[in-house]
């Protein structure tokens, strides 16, 4: 009966070190694998950031092996993507209010769809699936739309999340040799 109290009390102790210590750990190294970055946009009365994780190909296929399609994706590595507006707008001819929401997307061949959810989980997948469930709410999603694939000549090694502005101002995502773009308006 003593041994299994103290079995008890070392596991509680392992399992508490994990979560104070760990845990943290764990996100300092995954981040050198997939640095964090962040995308800017304040022009035109808009004030818009999106703040991803950004993983590199590394001889890797992504879309289709690495990231399947069809299947609901976090959007980059680590913790959820988040894109923050301080003005209401428009995505994709879809209204946005103002906040900050995670970033989903579901990548196929031809098109892909982006998905504003209003909940920010702490990591996006679960543990025990291997990264490979989301821990999105679709209950929670305020904007979904599809938008087509644009296939690039050259390979772009690291996710890339950023505003591209020309007659039109697009949240555009870019990896390997893919390429979606997501309109926005005010």
């Amino acid at each position: 009966m003593k041994f299994l109290k103290w079995l008890v009390i070392v596991v509680v102790v392992l399992v508490l070190a994990f979560f104070l210590f760990g845990k943290s750990y764990l996100t300092e190294q995954t981040k050198k694998n997939s640095p964090e970055k962040t995308a800017t946009y304040d022009k035109n009365g808009m004030d818009l950031s999106v703040k991803y994780s950004s993983p590199f190909k590394k001889d890797r296929v992504i879309f289709g092996e690495l990231v399947p399609y069809d299947l609901v994706w976090r959007t980059g590595a680590n913790e959820p993507t988040t894109f923050t507006t301080a003005t209401n707008i428009s995505v994709g001819g879809k209204s946005l209010p103002a906040g900050s929401y995670s970033l989903w997307t579901i990548p196929g061949k031809e098109t892909w769809s982006f998905i504003f959810n209003s909940e920010i989980p702490e990591w996006g997948v679960t543990i025990l699936s291997g990264g490979k469930e989301t821990t999105r709410n679709p209950e929670t999603d305020v904007v979904e739309i599809s938008v087509p694939v644009q296939q690039l000549s050259q390979t772009i090694e690291s996710l890339s999340i950023d505003f591209d502005e020309a007659q039109q101002l697009y949240l555009s995502l870019a990896w390997d040799k893919t390429k979606v773009s997501v309109p926005i308006n005010k």
